[in-house]
């Protein structure tokens, strides 16, 4: 019987087939950002945006946005019930365009509800088409995890590309990722205290809250400062990429010249100071320090001010009569397992209510119950993942309290 003819898969042209991964809760938000960045969005799902991309805005997303894991481009689409199929069309795949010779390429692949179930065998007959386009290039061992977690992977070389295939329900889909490293890397925090926070997440947290910089904001646990610094960016209007190199940029044939233009355009932004109070505190001396690494790092060292005392020192009417108290705070499952946190919520209550009916409290953790004892009113408005635990961050609704307002 004759073969049926294998159907060319569908490849991108001069626009590409873009998706902004986003971590679990991210994606409404993610979507504004785009859309702020006027970036003609598709399709919103959990997992992330779709949207038509040019390699300018690919550049653009990548360098402004903060709070895409990665983003990345579909190169290809087809059935795939047999190897046979899958590697002439993986044959057919325009690799020469995201692959550049002598190029170091590493595959992550994940098989679910298909006939092809071996991601090693996916990998190896997907590799041979790369082989054949590029010959120079180097093939890495696979990655593995998911697209929009830190899985440990080592950081990626200048001219790694990772190359992502899925297969579900007998279809595949291949798809080059276009940031290399992951972007919550923005390239400055290399000191880290502990149960650091993740810069993406510390930027969902300002959204979630609606802080845009015209408010002071406090972190009384500041640990090695990520949610002040990602506050100071965002006040200062600084592209989070700014600092750091993209895969995209070592693609064949990119306008170079042009991304280059985009990046002295983002730096022309930047504003000259964060303009209102970023106070970060912590009692621990190592943390303070790995704060101030950071922020001088990330180039915010003067928009904030780190102050080493514990949560009982901080006086909110002295730092500013409005503004938002936004902390990742210390809780059992994170690092002192059966402490009995209390009164440490109930400090967070006072603290707040002494500022002042302008000041508002938000906070990440793993029970919304653990706020109780702060004996304020608060409401969830952002649920998401840190570390592996299901997290939200509660905010205080914007009401007035004083300090006599607890309840004995």
């Amino acid at each position: 019987m004759a073969q049926s003819p294998v159907r060319a898969p569908r490849v991108v042209a001069t626009t590409y087939d873009a998706f902004a991964i986003a971590s679990p809760g991210f994606a409404p938000m993610l979507a504004d950002e785009l859309r702020a960045l006027e970036v003609p969005i598709g399709e919103v799902s959990p997992a992330g945006v779709a949207f038509p991309a040019t390699i300018e805005t690919l550049m653009q997303v990548n360098l402004w946005s903060r709070l895409a894991s990665r983003v990345l481009i579909r190169l290809a689409d087809f059935a795939a019930r047999d190897f046979a199929t899958l590697e002439r069309q993986a044959a057919r795949v325009p690799w020469s365009r995201v692959i550049a010779p002598g190029a170091q390429v590493r595959f992550r692949v994940t098989c679910k509800k298909s006939r092809l179930y071996h991601s090693d065998a996916v990998a190896e007959r997907v590799a041979r088409g790369v082989m054949a386009a590029v010959k120079t290039a180097t093939l890495l061992d696979a990655a593995r995890g998911d697209d929009d977690v830190d899985d440990g992977i080592e950081a990626p070389a200048r001219n790694e590309q990772l190359i992502i295939v899925r297969l579900e329900h007998d279809r595949c889909t291949i798809s080059a990722d276009s940031s290399g490293d992951l972007l919550h890397r923005r390239g400055w925090r290399q000191a880290v205290a502990k149960a650091p926070l993740r810069e993406t997440l510390a930027a969902a947290m300002l959204t979630a809250c609606e802080w845009n910089g015209e408010r002071a904001l406090v972190d009384p646990f500041c640990g090695s400062g990520t949610i002040g610094i990602e506050a100071a960016l965002r006040a200062r209007n600084m592209a989070p990429g700014l600092s750091r190199a993209f895969a995209m940029e070592q693609w064949p044939g990119v306008d170079r010249p042009m991304l280059l233009m985009q990046r002295a355009e983002a730096r022309a932004k930047v504003r000259p100071s964060a303009g209102v109070p970023i106070v970060m505190s912590d009692r621990d001396a190592g943390a303070c320090a790995a704060a101030r690494a950071n922020a001088e790092r990330a180039g915010v060292l003067a928009d904030v001010e780190i102050v080493q005392r514990p949560l009982s020192d901080v006086e909110l009417p002295a730092i500013a009569t409005s503004g938002l108290l936004l902390t990742n705070p210390p809780y059992g499952l994170r690092l002192s397992e059966g402490a009995d946190l209390r009164n440490l919520f109930a400090r967070l209550g006072d603290v707040v209510r002494e500022g002042g009916a302008g000041w508002q409290a938000a906070m990440l953790i793993p029970d919304r119950r653990m706020v109780a004892s702060a004996q304020l009113p608060f409401d969830t408005v952002l649920r998401t993942s840190n570390g592996g635990l299901t997290v939200s961050v509660e905010m205080t609704t914007p009401k007035t309290h004083s300090a006599s307002a607890r309840q004995k």
